[in-house]
This record gives structure tokens, C-alpha cells and sequence, in this order.
């Protein structure tokens, strides 16, 4: 078996694959790989496919799978996985400290110290105690988001069409019902055609003013352009993002210039621990599919 290495993963996964094959990570060889394993920044379209003849297996490591051509994989036999239960803790707890970094203005205020400056007055904070977290979408990710923000002491809510019970998020079926309360919204929404730019200005018009939006789905889940005119505006006081349109500087651009962001470059699934989990699930569905 002959498995290509797309992206970045633990630095010992490779040596940990040789079992299975031949491991190499030139992406020249594409034609030769019968599995691939990507993460988000390599997009498994039809041109990446028709490229890959010998392909049989490719594995996502992470939880979406948009950057995959699934229907067109599965026309040519290839078979999709991806690894939704590794990242979950990863991405919850940088979902927190984006929350954190918002509403304590840790970014400002460390540049403003490491600037020689003393702007104590200047940072209003504001605390996560008794605030309503609405999580748009509460699956694995969401879940891990409501037990840490449960012990923040914030009333949890969730709006999830495809749920009828929670065991820690009080669920609102109603979409409108649900914009109305929250005070932070944290998105955990897949992309699809039903979700795409779905946080956008006729749901900030829902909304109480001064809400704060914390981003660790998916990029296109947003109207990026709304959103800044509702910070410039005050409609939102606060968003926070870790997912793009696209994964590189080039597309950071419409959000760089708003006030009361915190930004980040796509680190959710990032951590030593994550991606070791990932690792793990790899080498369980590369044994179960030989």
C-alpha cells in the first residue's frame, strides 16, 4: 500500500505507517498513492481526484469533510473517512479562549503593554457569569463547548434541528426564539447548502445588541462582509474566528481591519494531543480497510 502524506500531521505518524506500506509525503507522486490523508488545507476536488488513478482510501483528519468531493470519490470507488471524534476537545477549548480573548481584550492589551503603554481604563471587561451561550449546532464539538461553558456558569442554549434532547444545552426549536436570547453565540454548524452564509445581517436584526460571535466551524457559515458592518456598527460587540473562506493570508483580508475581533489562523484542530488522537483513528481505519 502506498500512502501519501498531504499535510501536516504528528511527526511520528509516518514512521508509525510503515506497517501498512510504502509512506511518503511528495505530492509529485499523487498517482501513485492508494490512500491520501489531508487535513484542511489540501482540497480533494475532481482535478485532485483524476490525478490519483491508484487512489482507494482517503481520510480527512479533522471533522469536515467540504474540502472533499465525496460523491465524485465515491463514482470512482474511493471510500471517505474522516476522524470527527479526535478534534473535539482541541477545538472547544479554543472556542472558550476565543470567548475569553474577546470579552478580557487579551489581544489589545497585551499589545498595548508590550507597547510601553499603561491603558488600564481603556479595557472594559465584561464576565461569561449568568451570560445565555446559544451554540448553533451542538454535536461533539458543541457538546465539549457546552460542559466548559456550563462550569463558566453561563446558561446554555442550543439550536439543533436534527436534536430532541441535550444532555447539558436547553434546546430552543425555534430559530428566531433562540437568536433572542443569546448574549454569545458559538457556531458548530457543518457547512451545507441549507447553512452557507446563514449568519449573515437578517439574523443580527434577531438579535439583542451587543451580541458577541465566536466562529470554530466553518468559515462560509458567515457573511463575512455582515459581520463587519455589524461590528462597525455596535450591533455585534465581539467576534472571534479561527475558520476561513480559505486557508491562507489572501482571504483573512475583509476581516483584518474590523474593530473587536480576535482573530486566528485555522489552530482549532492544532494541539500535540489532537492531532496524536488523529494519528490513532488513521492507523484504525487503515487496519480495518486493508
Amino acid at each position: 500500500m502506498k500512502i501519501l502524506i498531504c499535510d501536516a500531521f504528528d511527526a511520528g505518524l509516518p514512521a508509525k505507517l510503515e506497517k501498512f506500506g510504502e509512506v511518503f509525503d511528495d505530492m509529485g507522486r499523487l498517482a501513485e498513492a492508494e490512500v491520501a490523508l489531508i487535513r484542511s488545507k489540501t482540497t480533494a476536488n475532481q482535478e485532485f481526484i483524476d490525478k490519483a488513478p491508484n487512489l482507494k482510501l482517503i481520510i480527512r483528519g479533522g471533522v469536515g469533510i467540504d474540502n472533499i468531493d465525496v460523491e465524485y470519490a465515491k463514482s470512482k470507488g474511493i471510500t471517505v473517512h474522516n476522524t470527527p471524534a479526535a478534534s473535539s476537545p482541541a477545538v472547544a477549548e479554543l472556542a472558550m479562549a476565543l470567548m475569553l480573548g474577546l470579552i478580557n481584550h487579551v489581544p489589545a492589551a497585551d499589545n498595548s503593554v508590550k507597547a510601553g503603554k499603561w491603558e488600564k481604563k481603556s479595557f472594559k471587561r465584561t464576565e461569561l457569569l449568568g451570560k445565555t451561550l446559544g451554540l448553533l449546532g451542538v454535536g461533539r464539538i458543541g457538546s465539549e463547548v457546552a460542559k466548559r461553558a456550563a462550569a463558566f456558569g453561563m446558561d446554555v442554549i442550543a439550536y439543533d434541528p436534527y436534536l430532541t434532547t441535550h444532555e447539558i444545552a436547553t434546546l430552543v426549536t425555534d430559530l428566531d426564539e433562540f437568536l433572542g436570547k443569546v448574549d454569545f453565540m458559538s457556531i458548530h454548524t457543518p457547512l451545507t447548502d441549507e447553512t452557507k452564509a446563514m449568519v449573515n445581517k437578517n439574523m443580527f436584526a434577531k438579535m439583542k445588541d451587543g451580541v458577541r460571535i465566536v466562529n470554530t466551524g466553518r468559515g462560509k457559515v458567515v457573511n463575512e462582509e455582515d459581520i463587519v458592518e455589524a461590528l462597525k456598527s455596535g450591533k455585534l460587540a465581539g467576534y472571534a474566528n479561527d475558520v476561513w473562506y480559505k486557508d491562507d493570508a489572501d482571504h483573512t483580508a475583509t476581516l483584518r481591519e474590523a474593530p473587536n475581533t480576535v482573530l486566528a489562523p485555522h489552530i482549532g484542530a492544532s494541539s500535540k494531543e489532537n492531532l496524536l488522537r488523529i494519528g490513532e483513528i488513521i492507523i484504525d481505519i487503515i487496519s480495518d480497510f486493508k
